[in-house]
């Protein structure tokens, strides 16, 4: 049995945590925090933390992680390059798995991005559009974001293209262009476009609903008990997927 602590309890997703470890045997939440209830109260032999809060919470969150060696789950987006400074030298205490997503099929979305951008090569222009609903304020998405980064990692020198309007010449090789729609209540959808001589690749990824970001995220904690100090991704579940 997996004891975890779920810090975020109160929000959307981690409503949709607690109804899905409501339905799983080998999972229990130990403890809920939120506004009302600070993590600093929580139990101290619990397996995970699961944090699905807001980026501005992470002090108190990595405090605690360390100072009880609980192995930890990020799941809240938003952090600053000194956030994620934070993040990088808390793993060398204890094990951190940190996405831009919980979501396994747009985790995969990555890796098939960066393949194909790697086996097509330059020839192919890329470009990346992202949906959201209309109560999203970030934009792009970190998903877009981490899609880009898979992209230009094998691609040395690329460029992000965010607004084209001010623009009067021919599209560089170096770009990778990142559009962004909001509107109605679009959970999440992204699209990384190869487009070359004569031929079209579209990858996509479609949310359908919160559900999916619960799902991975339980798979992430599972993933990260008993493992060692480090920085982990989703990409790291998904290869045990493969492995296994």
């Amino acid at each position: 049995m997996i004891k975890m602590i779920l810090n975020g309890a109160n929000g959307k997703m981690g409503q949709a945590v607690m109804a899905l470890v409501a339905t799983k045997e080998n999972t229990q939440i130990v403890y809920g925090a939120d506004m009302d209830k600070p993590i600093c109260d929580a139990p101290k032999n619990a397996d995970v933390i699961l944090d699905f809060s807001i980026s501005n919470a992470l002090d108190g969150i990595l405090d605690f992680a360390r100072e009880n060696k609980i192995p930890l789950v990020l799941a809240t987006t938003g952090y600053s390059e000194a956030q994620l400074d934070k993040i990088k030298l808390a793993s060398q205490n204890i094990p951190i798995l940190r996405s831009a997503t919980m979501s396994i099929g747009a985790n995969l979305l990555m890796k098939l991005a960066r393949e194909t951008a790697e086996i097509l090569g330059e020839d192919f222009d890329a470009e990346i559009l992202e949906k959201h609903h209309n109560m999203k304020v970030d934009a792009p998405s970190g998903v877009a974001y981490a899609l880009a980064e898979e992209i230009a990692s094998v691609r040395p020198g690329s460029e992000y293209i965010f607004d084209r309007t001010t623009q009067r010449k021919p599209r560089a090789k170096s770009e990778i262009g990142i559009s962004s729609i909001r509107g109605g209540t679009i959970v999440g959808e992204h699209t990384v476009i190869f487009a070359g001589p004569h031929e079209v690749i579209e990858l996509t990824h479609k949310s359908e609903s919160r559900e999916i970001f619960a799902h991975g995220a339980l798979r992430a904690a599972e993933f990260i008990v008993g493992k060692n100090a480090g920085l982990y991704s989703m990409a790291d579940v998904i290869q045990r997927t493969i492995n296994n």
